[in-house]
């Protein structure tokens, strides 16, 4: 047995060698790559990803995983092996039913279609971009429809990024949160709006970068198995679990986006560098879902970056560097700004209270793209109606509407966006537990030191890899099932005692 689990993970270390090709390619072309290699790069990485998905479905992997199956029953639930063969088995019937020349197109296509929308968005040009979406959404179609039974098209697709979720689960509990929430939003907007002023003067480029980077230094975020670049939207991306790598974009007269998106993005690739290296190369090697991926994210960038504790020992530092347009501006100020609450136009640039309102718009209306009740030439209309009627505020264009996230044209239409809702959920739970075993990480984070919140997440979260589902990470955590309580007592506290409710 333990000679055929060798085999297996020989295998498997071929279809992720070609898989971290892919990542490099698409990591190159979202940051350096020129705009006329977009054509080549489709193909490159279709031609890779074929080649991925033709090793991966191999049948010699599915006899490996047949004669490692009785193995796997006399092991722990828990151990890597055991873990292993049944991760790998899960991921290979899924792979089995996606015809290889399926995967290059799809690879292929949305190369091309995230070059046109870098182009489309600043200038403002739906039409441009129409047919690639257009396209990007038969594709989704068609790869649901490769996996038939499902109760709901976008079923399969949410799979993808949240194994064990659907729409029937999904949409009960949105529908709840928005319910508790919506009361939240009203009660915070109806008082005077807070000004945020100061978040907007002119800070240089470099000091930007510069700030956000020692603040992830002290995160944790190793940047010699990692480097910062810049790019449309921003990402992390790994090629190796010693090589991790993240990406911002910056405003000169925004102090908000390049500093949090440094800090979100910084959260996934501390997940990402806390998986145990025994993993390297297999399908455990990656976070557990979407949304346990968003938890690291949201958890640095809000439960963190933006506390209290936090900017008790980051806020002088910011101040030296940044004199002439901080140094008058106390503490509690630039608190009340970076978490002012509003209604807005950009999820990437919500508040805590509102972001989940942005998510659930988008959630709703892919699902309608993928029912057929929405047009693709419709989608823009649709999208400000719906902005209009959930956030009480319109874009005057498409470049702050429709075109602002790069999901639907970098890749399916549906299965990305509910990750980050339950992300925001997850995140607070992970949190509030890891104050419960450490009460002292708020003290230490007074003191810039992180190092207890993240040991306790490398111990609980980053080192299982995807060893297990969420729901089964959450029960090994929290020792209960996913509740949206925590989550909604975190808000109420932080911003009742904000805006004194």
């Amino acid at each position: 047995m333990e000679e055929k689990l060798k085999q297996l993970k020989a295998r498997l270390r071929e279809v992720d060698n070609l898989q971290s090709a892919v990542a490099v390619l698409n990591w190159d072309q979202s940051t350096y790559m020129p705009p006329g290699g977009a054509p080549a790069r489709g193909r490159q990485m279709a031609t890779l990803s074929r080649l991925a998905q033709e090793k991966f479905t191999d049948p010699a992997i599915g006899q490996l995983l047949d004669e490692l199956e009785p193995y796997a029953q006399e092991l722990p639930y828990d151990s890597d092996q055991a873990s292993l063969i049944r991760v790998t088995r899960r991921d290979y019937e899924l792979a089995l039913k996606v015809p290889p020349t399926f995967t290059a197109e799809f690879h292929e296509h949305t190369a091309l279609s995230y070059n046109v929308w870098a182009e489309a968005r600043p200038a403002d040009d739906f039409a441009r971009v129409q047919p690639y979406l257009q396209k990007n959404l038969d594709l989704s179609r068609q790869l649901a429809d490769f996996y038939p039974g499902y109760e709901h098209i976008a079923d399969p697709l949410i799979n993808y990024s949240d194994y064990g979720m659907k729409v029937a689960t999904i949409r009960p509990l949105f529908g709840e949160l928005r319910d508790r929430l919506v009361p939240l939003v009203e009660a915070i907007t109806a008082q005077q709006e807070t000004d945020d002023g100061i978040l907007h003067r002119a800070y240089p480029e470099d000091k930007q970068l510069e700030f956000g980077r020692r603040v992830i230094k002290r995160y944790g975020y190793d940047f010699e198995r990692g480097r910062q670049d810049k790019t449309h939207h921003p990402f992390m991306t790994k090629f190796a679990l010693d090589d991790v790598r993240i990406t911002t974009r910056v405003q000169k007269n925004n102090l908000n986006e390049a500093l949090f998106s440094t800090l979100h993005e910084a959260g996934h690739a501390l997940y990402e560098l806390g998986i145990d290296p025994a993993l390297e190369a297999t399908p455990l090697a990656t976070g557990t879902s979407a949304g346990v991926h968003e938890s690291q994210s949201r958890l640095w960038e809000n439960q963190v970056g933006r506390s209290m504790p936090f900017w008790r020992h980051f806020y002088p530092q910011l101040q030296d560097m940044f004199p002439d347009q901080l140094h008058s501006v106390d503490l509690d100020d630039f608190y009340a700004a970076i978490n002012k609450v509003q209604r807005s136009l950009i999820r990437t640039d919500a508040d805590e209270v509102t972001y989940n309102l942005h998510v659930m718009l988008r959630f709703e209306l892919e699902l309608q793209l993928l029912e057929g009740e929405l047009a693709v030439a419709d989608l823009p209309e649709a999208w400000h109606e719906r902005y209009q009627m959930d956030l009480g505020v319109r874009s005057h264009d498409d470049r702050n509407g429709v075109l602002q996230d790069v999901h639907w044209f970098a890749g399916s239409v549906g299965g990305a966006f509910q990750g980050y809702t339950l992300g925001n959920i997850l995140a607070a739970l992970f949190f509030a537990k890891a104050l419960e075993a450490h009460p002292q990480i708020v003290d230490e984070m007074v003191n810039g030191n992180f190092d207890t919140l993240h040991r306790w997440l490398r111990q609980n979260i980053y080192c299982h890899g995807s060893k297990f589902t969420t729901s089964e990470l959450v029960q090994r955590v929290t020792g209960g099932s996913l509740t949206i309580d925590p989550y909604l007592d975190y808000l109420r506290t932080k911003f009742g005692e904000l805006y004194e409710l």
